[in-house]
């Protein structure tokens, strides 16, 4: 059956995908140059500072957000494609994007040409959940719906028997669910680190498909209103009870600024039911402020947002370009390229910069970046009948 309607695009969505693609790239100049970046957990509220917490929190809002838009993306391809084309496109795309993840981002991340570590994140699972929803697409709309939310209602059941004194997560586990950014050996000197599972992603992105329709509604900014407020809703009231919906407990601290780091500092390995309310929630109400706002600020957004794959790889090899310059700029040799603590190459534990240092990389970071991502983008533009570039 042919597809009924040919849509354009939601300039809305390429916005908000751009405003977090920027700050993504602020989390990981953070992973680089800040000087406690392998040495400690900037949400660890023992250790860390208002302005750190506040650095890596916002950033939470980055890999959910891009998930969820995957999915509202492919509801948009499924009304000017045929059900058998977008399966056809969806599986071989999410294949691909397992291969860039484990071969490109992999070497982006590490700098290392024996990739004696696979790092596998949130491109990876960005591509087996394309995948899996390329093989669902057939089913009825509402079942793809009703499959997404399940995992996303119910899938922190399973934090229960994790959480036991006596469980060991399997590697199969750390790929559906457990994933702590755990590390296993399938080779002499070459491991996999599992820091994406999947199935919470999975269901994240089902509900993307399914809020694709919402976008299409006249109505849409008061629905997306009643939606982000019921999703924040729906977050205070479930953490206030502090049973379910995150394997984190929140626990009174010693003020009241960081008993509320602790109310909000939820579970993003793997991302918990509270993680996805409060990154989406939000979300919503930005789609529903910044709908048909249009100013020089949105203008660049939406370059970032529409060409998000090619920002994504492109700012990864800029950030460890910039480290390694600063590497070999502090002194340092080759032969200390590597420390054994950071899976990333020309980078030293405890080496770096304060955050004011890690801002002034980040911005410069996104000022470089643009025009590249603006070329990219008028040069897609003008290029639509080549099929590759809808791989990047």
């Amino acid at each position: 059956m042919e597809p009924l309607v040919k849509k354009s695009r939601v300039e809305s969505i390429d916005i908000l995908r751009g405003l977090v693609m920027i700050l993504m790239a602020l989390d990981h100049v953070r992973d680089y140059f800040h000087i406690s970046a392998n040495l400690d957990d900037p949400l660890n509220l023992a250790t860390t500072t208002p302005y750190l917490f506040g650095t890596r929190w916002i950033t939470h809002f980055c890999a959910p957000t891009f998930v969820f838009l995957s999915g509202t993306s492919i509801y948009m391809q499924s009304l000017r494609k045929t059900k058998k084309e977008l399966s056809l496109f969806l599986i071989k795309r999410g294949l691909w994007l397992v291969f860039l993840e484990l071969v490109v981002v992999t070497f982006g991340w590490s700098f290392n040409p024996g990739y004696n570590l696979l790092i596998f994140q949130v491109i990876w699972a960005i591509g087996i959940s394309m995948t899996i929803l390329g093989c669902l697409i057939h089913l009825p709309f509402k079942a793809i719906v009703g499959i997404g939310l399940a995992i996303v209602l119910f899938h922190n059941l399973l934090d229960y028997p994790e959480a036991a004194k006596d469980y060991h997560a399997t590697a199969f586990m750390d790929f559906v669910h457990h994933a702590r950014f755990a590390v296993y050996t399938f080779a002499p000197n070459h491991s996999v680190l599992i820091g994406y599972a999947f199935l919470p992603w999975t269901g994240l992105m089902m509900l993307g498909y399914g809020f694709g329709k919402i976008m299409e509604m006249p109505d849409r900014r008061k629905r997306l209103n009643k939606l982000g407020m019921g999703l924040i809703t729906l977050f205070v009231l479930l953490r206030f009870i502090n049973i379910y919906g995150d394997p984190r407990q929140w626990v009174p601290q010693r003020n009241a600024l960081f008993t509320f780091f602790s109310f909000i500092n939820i579970n993003k390995y793997p991302p918990s039911l509270l993680y996805m309310c409060i990154t989406i929630g939000p979300g919503l109400l930005f789609l529903s402020f910044i709908d048909n706002v249009k100013n020089k600020a949105t203008d660049i957004l939406k370059v970032f947002g529409r060409v998000a794959l090619f920002y994504y790889l492109l700012h990864l090899y800029f950030i460890h370009l910039f480290a390694t310059a600063n590497f070999f700029m502090r002194g340092h040799t080759l032969d200390q390229a590597s420390d054994g603590k950071s899976p990333f190459k020309f980078v030293l534990s405890g080496e770096g910069y304060g955050l004011v240092g890690v801002y002034v990389v980040w911005i410069l970071l996104i000022v470089l970046l643009y025009p590249l991502c603006k070329w990219y983008d008028t040069y897609k533009t003008n290029h639509k009948e080549k099929w590759w570039l809808s791989y990047l």
